[in-house]
């Protein structure tokens, strides 16, 4: 193997996803091509490169290396070169001229050892010069770290991660245990930690291997809605997937719950496990909507039957039957629930509740999953609403950094009723931070859509509250004369029955235009964003106003190419606007994101930088409105006005959103949404997804594709079951009551 060490002056190709790089290197003899991974690969950087020549049958000659180790530049030119690159914050080309023309080849010795010299050149004062240091020192040790990491197959900006969390001790921690990575990296699965510890000689029956594999398989299924699993498929599929004994999985299930990272459990006389986290919660779930029944309720201060009179008369509107039965069983049940579709007269009761309330002098809180829906909450009420998330005021703790809401047992909401709109969503896990936090005699009423989508985090909530029969349900059927001008509503509840929807009914708000080729559909989605809509109803802007959706990332009408698509076409590259490529995908200024995880510790400030808290949630949307390459910033300015910074290590967390899964559109309305419909996969051409996405559109649905597959949605009502406790431990408790 050779050693060369020189100067990158050119790198002509970089990947983002693996740090695999071609680039031209200046030794001291020679140019040559080198051919490698080179995490963050910038000219002007020099390095000590391990591997051998060969000759490429189209390119010639390049230097293939399995090693690198940045090297310090020992040139005043190639000092400057590399202080020029943007490597070190602080310092730009016409500061790295000045501060090599000071100190020459020992730069990088004054840089390193006796950075308060840099004061002695012209515009840098101390404070500028602790940074460079600083800077200079991170990344030092961020090279170390990416270069080993490098090896083993991370990408950049995992390493970059990886360094944010452990600093220089990043590497040793890691070959401790390389399954970490699975909690603490995001995009590194089981599958990839487990390649990594292969090639640090873990074997294949490691205890720590299949503890970590048995977690994952949990954690997976979680991700896909389920608090448990039984134990016979956990034990199969584990073994499967590791390639090791079922006897060696059961050990592993037996000395994690030893450990108490999971529970077996018995429900329906089957032996189920748990991540511990989600048999906690359920249990808890459980105690707290108990301890809301048992309790001594606030009682109203006027007549009931009186205060809903004024209520109406008050309102000028008229409830019906089901509606008036629906506020008074609210009012009288510590904790019930709304249920019902689009215009059937969810709002019209929420409204009524609150003018009951507060005509008792009662503190009402009202909340919702996602900042779209309380933003909507609070239009539609004319009363302040909030995520559950900000009701419950979240915070990380600082030591464990685990996120935990500061309203809970011991300091509970001081409200007397929490109203929370689009339940539906509510997971187990809000489910019971929010229920931690309702002292004895607070009433909580849940109202949503029990036929949509159920929440994106595991469990499933408001259908298990409804179907253990413990909390009172009132479910809304009649769709008001109003609504039923919309086709829109309309067809949502007939495909809710299984009828085909009535298409282009004159002068109406639901349209289907038939394509036969997804490229078409493209095509013409595209159009009805760009040109079409915003044409027809004048006032449309194509950014916000209307929203693609889809079942699916993949394919030409998944959310990828649909988002390249809708960017090229609304926000084109053009001379002077900043940009920024991640991995596949290129954001620019005034691109529509989506955060698609949540951040607790991110901060927010208000237009004009007062601070306005901190957190960005799954699901929220916004706008870039700057991008500073300089110092790897975008900043995002989201519905609610609130504008975050993202660090280049954190734009994994955003995506365009131009387009986006009909998933990640719950809890959001927009006035006009557009729906390609094709031959998508069984298991997401659903009527239940149909219903979810149809009931996002205000002003408009317009469907693109084949009418075939169209009703073929509407025909499958696969609703796939997921795993939740939630509902036999309510069921079995109201047995006991």
């Amino acid at each position: 193997m050779e050693e060369i060490t020189g100067t990158l002056t050119q790198v002509f190709f970089y990947n983002d996803e693996n740090g695999y790089t071609i680039a031209e290197m200046e030794t001291e003899d020679q140019l040559i091509t080198i051919v490698g991974g080179l995490p963050f690969a910038r000219p002007g950087t020099a390095y000590l490169l391990k591997g051998e020549f060969r000759v490429h049958p189209r390119y010639g000659e390049e230097f293939s290396f399995s090693h690198a180790e940045e090297a310090v530049p020992t040139t005043a030119a190639g000092i400057r070169e590399f202080l020029a690159s943007g490597t070190i914050r602080g310092i730009g080309a016409k500061t790295a001229a000045a501060i090599v023309a000071k100190f020459g080849d020992k730069t990088m010795e004054v840089i390193g050892s006796e950075p308060e010299r840099l004061t002695e050149v012209d515009g840098i004062g101390r404070k500028k010069a602790v940074q460079i240091a600083e800077s200079y020192s991170a990344h030092r040790e961020f090279a170390e770290v990416a270069l080993a990491f490098g090896e083993f197959g991370l990408t950049s900006a995992q390493s970059l991660r990886l360094y944010m969390n452990y600093g220089k001790d990043a590497v040793k921690l890691v070959k401790e245990n390389p399954y970490r990575l699975i909690d603490e990296v995001r995009g590194i699965g089981f599958r990839k930690a487990d390649q990594i510890a292969e090639a640090m000689g873990f074997g294949r029956e490691d205890p720590m291997r299949i503890e970590s594999g048995i977690k994952a398989f949990l954690q997976a299924q979680a991700g896909e809605g389920n608090t448990y699993i039984p134990k016979t498929e956990l034990v199969e599929k584990v073994a499967a997937v590791l390639d090791v004994t079922r006897e060696l999985v059961s050990e592993g299930i037996a000395t994690l719950a030893f450990e108490g990272g999971v529970m077996p459990d018995r429900l329906d006389d089957l032996d189920v496990v748990y991540l511990y986290p989600y048999y906690a919660a359920e249990k808890a779930v459980v105690k707290n909507i108990a301890g809301l029944l048992s309790a001594d309720m606030k009682p109203l201060m006027t007549d009931l039957d009186s205060s809903l009179d004024m209520t109406e008369k008050d309102s000028g509107i008229t409830l019906s039957e089901n509606q008036r039965n629906a506020v008074i069983q609210s009012v009288r049940s510590a904790v019930s629930i709304i249920t019902g579709g689009p215009g059937t007269g969810k709002t019209t009761i929420i409204n009524s509740l609150i003018g009951i309330f507060e005509s008792s002098g009662f503190e009402v809180a009202l909340a919702a999953p996602t900042g779209r829906a309380a933003k909507r909450m609070e239009q539609t009420t004319g009363h302040m609403a909030s995520t559950v998330h900000r009701m419950l005021e979240y915070a990380r703790d600082d030591e464990s950094g685990e996120m935990f809401f500061m309203k809970n047992e011991e300091d509970p909401l001081d409200k007397d009723v929490v109203i929370v709109d689009e339940a539906s969503m509510i997971d187990l896990m809000l489910m019971k931070g929010l229920t931690d936090a309702l002292r004895p005699g607070t009433r909580l009423i849940l109202a949503g859509d029990a036929d949509q989508l159920p929440s994106v985090g595991a469990g499933n909530v408001l259908r298990d509250m409804i179907g253990s029969g413990m909390v009172h349900t009132s479910k809304l059927t009649h769709i008001f004369r109003q609504a039923e001008e919309s086709m829109i509503v309309v067809n949502a509840h007939r495909i809710n029955t299984g009828e085909y929807p009535e298409l282009n009914v004159k002068g109406k708000d639901f349209f289907f235009m038939p394509r036969r080729s997804e490229h078409d559909m493209e095509s013409l989605i595209v159009d009805l964003v760009t040109r079409r809509l915003p044409d027809y109803y004048k006032e449309l802007d194509p950014l916000s106003d209307i929203q693609v959706l889809t079942p699916t990332h993949k394919g030409t009408v998944g959310t990828d190419s649909l988002n390249k698509a809708l960017q090229e076409a609304i926000n084109p590259a053009v001379p002077g606007l900043a940009e920024k490529k991640i991995g596949g995908f290129i954001f620019r200024q005034g691109d529509k994101v989506m955060q698609i995880r949540n951040d607790y510790d991110i901060e927010l400030k208000f237009p004009g930088g007062m601070d306005a808290g901190k957190g960005v949630f799954n699901g929220d949307i916004g706008e870039i409105v700057l991008i500073d390459n300089d110092d790897g910033k975008i900043t995002v300015r989201f519905d609610d006005d609130r504008y975050a910074e993202y660090d280049v290590s954190m734009l994994d967390e955003l995506e365009l959103a131009y387009a986006m899964t009909v998933h990640k559109s719950q809890g959001n309305e927009f006035p006009v949404i557009v729906m390609p419909i094709t031959r998508f996969p069984p298991v997401l051409a659903t009527r239940n997804l149909l219903y979810t996405a149809i009931t996002r559109g205000r002003q408009a649905v317009v469907l693109v594709g084949m009418q075939e597959w169209l009703n073929a949605m509407v025909d499958n009502n696969r609703i796939t079951l997921r795993y939740s406790g939630l509902e036999q431990r309510l069921s079995d408790f109201r047995a006991v009551m």
